[in-house]
């Protein structure tokens, strides 16, 4: 099995978050996917689980942390054109998430973000490599 990465995130409630990641366009791996949490497809090599807080509480000694009042992580999406990144944040925003920050055009890459409905910060952005 070759090297990979496994985020697990808490959610407030697990129904509403993939409700929310659902209208975005993402998928399901209902291979791991339960009653305490499911798998959101990013690709066919890349999934975070998003984990209902009862059962998160269960993985870690630690608190949760309110990612609206302490950042733990940024997660960002690499997408395929700048018309992607600015129609997924539309769609997230327009299914309850907040702006990030605005738009930023760096010329080679072109970013914008959302806060997800519990507050994880997700940075949306297309690189274009050929301008670096």
């Amino acid at each position: 099995m070759s090297r990979n990465l496994y985020v697990t995130l808490p959610v407030k409630n697990l129904d509403r978050s993939v409700d929310f990641f659902e209208a975005l366009g993402f998928s399901f791996n209902p291979d791991f996917t339960s009653e305490n949490g499911a798998a959101l497809v990013i690709n066919d090599r890349t999934s975070v689980m998003l984990v209902g807080e009862s059962f998160f509480s269960t993985l870690s000694k630690v608190p949760i942390t309110d990612p609206r009042k302490a950042t733990e992580a940024l997660f960002s999406l690499s997408l395929d054109s700048r018309e992607q990144v600015d129609a997924l944040v539309r769609k997230a925003i327009a299914v309850g998430a907040t702006e990030g920050h605005a738009p930023e055009d760096l010329g080679f890459m072109y970013s914008w973000a959302f806060v997800d409905l519990d507050g994880h910060q997700w940075g949306v952005f297309h690189m274009d490599v050929a301008q670096q």
